[in-house]
C-alpha cells in the first residue's frame, strides 16, 4: 500500500499539470499492473493530501481543474515571487544574445573581437552579461595592451542545459535549406 502511495505521489510530483485519478491509474495500470479502483485511487490521493498538510512540508496536494497538483503553500507565495522576479530579470536581450554566440563560439575572445564581428560598441551588453554571470573574464590577451579575455561561464552552461562547451549545435547543424537564401541552382 505504501509502495502505491508513492508511485502516485511521483506520478503527481513529476507532473506540471493536474493529474485526474482515472489518468493515475491507467498509468498505476501500464507500468506497474496494479489495477485499482476509483474508490482506492481517491482514498490514496486523500493520504497523501494529509501527510502533506503538516506544517513541515512546503508544499501541499490540492484538487485543481477535476485533477491533482502540487503547489507552493500560500505562505510562501511571497519569497517565491522575488525569486521569480529575479528570474525575469535574467532574460536576455537581442544584442546580449548576439554578444553571448559570439563569446561561446569564439571563446576566449576579447572584447575587439566582439565588436569587430558585430559592427557595434559592446561595452555595455558585455557588462551586462558579467553582471548576470553568463561570462567570465578568462585572462588576458598576449598582444599590445593585454585586453581582457571573455569565455562562458558555468552559469551559462546552466542557463542552455548544456554540459559542455561542444554541446553546442554547430554551423552545420543549422545549415538547411529553410535557412538557406536564393536558388540552390545559384
Amino acid at each position: 500500500m505504501n509502495e502505491i502511495i508513492r508511485h502516485i505521489e511521483a506520478i503527481l510530483f513529476a507532473s506540471s499539470e493536474p493529474v485526474r485519478a482515472s489518468e493515475i491509474m491507467q498509468w498505476l495500470k501500464t507500468a506497474l499492473a496494479i489495477d485499482i479502483t476509483k474508490k482506492e485511487t481517491q482514498d490514496f490521493i486523500q493520504k497523501i493530501q494529509e501527510k502533506y498538510a503538516d506544517e513541515d512540508f512546503v508544499m501541499q496536494l490540492i484538487k485543481v481543474n477535476n485533477g491533482y497538483q502540487f503547489v507552493t503553500k500560500e505562505s510562501y507565495h511571497e519569497t517565491l515571487q522575488h525569486v521569480f522576479a529575479q528570474r525575469e530579470k535574467k532574460k536576455i536581450s537581442q544584442s546580449a544574445l548576439e554578444t553571448l554566440a559570439i563569446i561561446a563560439y569564439r571563446q576566449p575572445v576579447t572584447k575587439l573581437d566582439v565588436e569587430q564581428i558585430r559592427g557595434v560598441d559592446s561595452d555595455y551588453t558585455i557588462r551586462k552579461l558579467l553582471e548576470k554571470r553568463l561570462i567570465k573574464i578568462t585572462g588576458k590577451a598576449a598582444t599590445i595592451g593585454k585586453p581582457l579575455l571573455y569565455g562562458t561561464s558555468d552559469e551559462f552552461m546552466k542557463y542552455f542545459g548544456l554540459n559542455k562547451v561542444s554541446d553546442l549545435p554547430t554551423l552545420k547543424d543549422m545549415s538547411t535549406t529553410e535557412n538557406s537564401i536564393g536558388d540552390n541552382n545559384e
